[in-house]
C-alpha cells in the first residue's frame, strides 16, 4: 500500500474518533471562512439560546480575528440574536412546555428535569442573578431561558438580565480582540470559563453583602 493510502486511513480513523460535538464545532467554525459568517453567527446565537449545543463564542472570535475592525459589529449581532433566541426559549417554556418538554428533555443536551429542579430553587431566591449568571458563564443558557418561561419568571427581569449578560460576554470578547488582536485569543480560549465564574462570584458576593447589610 502506498503512503498516500496509509495517510488517508489514518486520517479516517482520526475523524471517527471525533465525537459528534467536536464535528459540529468544526462545522460551526467553518462558517468563519465564508461570506455568510455574520449570518451564521446570528443563526447560531439564536439557536444556542434554546436548543443548539455549541455556543457562538468560537465563531464570534474567529470572525473578529478575520476582520478586527468589525469586532464590535459582530458582538452586536451575537448579542441581539442571542437575546431574541432567549425570548423564543422563554415563550416555549411559558406556552408550549407541556407539548414540547419531553422532546427537550430527551434530545437537547443539558436540558434535564434535575437541572430544572435545581434552577427552580435558585429562581426562588435570585431570579435576576440566575439568568445573568447563565448568560455570562459557560452554563447552558438554554436551560435558563426555557425554565424561566416554565416557572413564569417576570419577563422584564428576564429580558434585562439577558441583555446585560449576553452583551457583557460578547462585547468583552470582541473588545479584547479589537484591542489586542490575535495575541489575546489564546488567553480568552484558555481562561474564559475561569474568568466568567470569577466575575459571577464577585456579583454573588455583592448580592450577599447587600442582603446582609439590609
Amino acid at each position: 500500500m502506498n503512503q498516500g493510502g496509509k495517510d488517508q486511513k489514518v486520517q479516517s480513523r482520526e475523524e471517527k474518533k471525533k465525537g459528534w460535538v467536536r464535528r459540529l464545532y468544526d462545522w460551526v467554525l467553518g462558517w468563519a471562512e465564508t461570506p455568510s459568517g455574520p449570518t451564521a453567527l446570528a443563526a447560531l446565537s439564536f439557536a444556542e439560546a434554546s436548543f443548539f449545543p455549541i455556543p457562538p463564542d468560537p465563531l464570534l472570535m474567529a470572525l473578529c480575528l478575520g476582520a478586527i475592525k468589525k469586532s464590535l459589529r459582530f458582538a452586536a449581532i451575537a448579542t441581539a440574536a442571542s437575546v431574541v433566541g432567549g425570548i423564543g426559549g422563554y415563550l416555549i417554556g411559558a406556552g408550549a412546555w407541556q407539548a414540547l418538554g419531553g422532546f427537550f428533555f430527551e434530545y437537547v443536551p443539558g436540558v434535564t428535569p434535575e437541572a430544572f429542579q435545581d434552577i427552580q430553587a435558585f429562581y426562588d431566591r435570585w431570579d435576576f442573578l440566575a439568568i445573568f449568571m447563565a448568560g455570562l458563564t459557560p452554563f447552558p443558557y438554554k436551560v435558563f431561558t426555557l425554565s424561566a418561561g416554565v416557572f413564569a419568571i417576570n419577563f422584564p427581569v428576564f429580558f434585562l438580565a439577558s441583555v446585560l449578560s449576553r452583551g457583557l460576554r460578547f462585547f468583552a470578547e470582541a473588545g479584547l480582540l479589537y484591542w489586542k488582536g490575535p495575541s489575546i485569543s489564546r488567553f480568552i480560549d484558555k481562561y474564559f470559563n475561569l474568568l466568567a465564574w470569577l466575575f459571577v462570584a464577585l456579583i454573588v458576593a455583592g448580592f450577599l453583602a447587600l442582603e446582609f447589610l439590609l
